[in-house]
């Protein structure tokens, strides 16, 4: 099927087409390596985050182990270094804990707007992208 004119795919926060998250691991809500997203993704993962000891640790804490391994759902288990589509409510809370972890800005997908301001992001930006 075509896509209509005018359907030019998911954009990010740059208002820019979504580029890709990462490319070794399947991030993401229909885990292709995008931060894309639709109504049904509750958690909204639409940041893509390099991320930090720090921040695994701190996810932990707040009750989301992102580190160990969950096969069932697909999950490899992260480390620091991996990137990842994180979801928009967690990374301002890590935000506000001071523990934020660096954003591919040209792969965040649009709708974490609605959650994160746009200046915090670019403050938090991956510089050697």
């Amino acid at each position: 099927m075509i896509a209509p004119i005018g359907n030019q795919g998911p954009k990010n926060v740059l208002g820019e087409p979504l580029q890709p998250c990462c490319n070794k691991l399947n991030t993401g809500w229909y885990r292709n390596g995008s931060c894309e997203t639709d109504e049904n993704d509750g958690g909204r993962h639409v940041i893509c985050a390099r991320m930090t000891d720090e921040f695994l640790a701190f996810s932990q804490a707040m009750g989301n182990d992102l580190s160990t391994p969950r096969p069932e759902y697909n999950f490899p288990g992260l480390k620091g270094g991996d990137c990842w589509c994180l979801c928009a409510a967690r990374w301002q809370e890590a935000l506000e804990a001071g523990v934020p972890p660096k954003v591919k800005l040209a792969a965040c997908e649009e709708s974490a707007l609605e959650i994160v301001n746009l200046e915090d992001l670019k403050k938090h930006q991956i510089e050697d992208v």
